[in-house]
């Protein structure tokens, strides 16, 4: 089920339980999952994309290995608030996953969530090839807590 908005997705969740947030690449997705309560974001892996089915079988995978009731995606929209190209691609993503799973799954703008997080792993002293592993995995992490941060504003 997609879900428009952040408060179509809340009335679609349960009352607990844990959701992910995923930083959607054109060659890998930052996978973030949240503890049951919903308040703090952990980001947890990367996925390197081959194709669709691939990719969402990845995902599924984790889906299920954690118990999770929703999906939060990070749409890429560009600085003046417009949807381009990435954005488009991210939709039409969520429409084929929609298809392979139940679950409620929605959007959360992303602008600057990979500027944030790389500028935390820089603020960590993280080596350039570490950045390079883990900053999509940060992103979606950013991404996760502030969809998190507002689902706790409207419980």
């Amino acid at each position: 089920m997609i879900c428009e908005t952040i408060e179509e997705f809340a009335a679609a969740l349960p009352r607990f339980g844990a959701v992910a947030g995923l930083d959607l690449g054109t060659k890998t997705i930052g996978v973030a999952v949240s503890d049951g309560m919903r308040s703090v974001a952990s980001p947890i892996t990367v996925i390197r994309r081959v194709k669709f089915t691939a990719d969402a079988n990845e995902l599924l995978k984790i889906v299920a290995d954690r118990a999770l009731v929703g999906l939060i995606l990070g749409l890429p929209r560009n600085m003046d608030g417009s949807e381009g190209p990435r954005a488009q691609s991210t939709r039409a993503f969520v429409r084929n996953l929609e298809r392979l799973t139940p679950l409620p799954i929605s959007y959360w703008d992303e602008r600057l969530s990979t500027v944030a997080a790389e500028r935390a792993l820089l603020e960590a002293d993280t080596s350039r090839k570490r950045r390079a592993e883990v900053i999509d995995q940060v992103a979606a992490g950013y991404i996760l807590q502030g969809a998190l941060d507002r689902l706790r504003f409207l419980a």
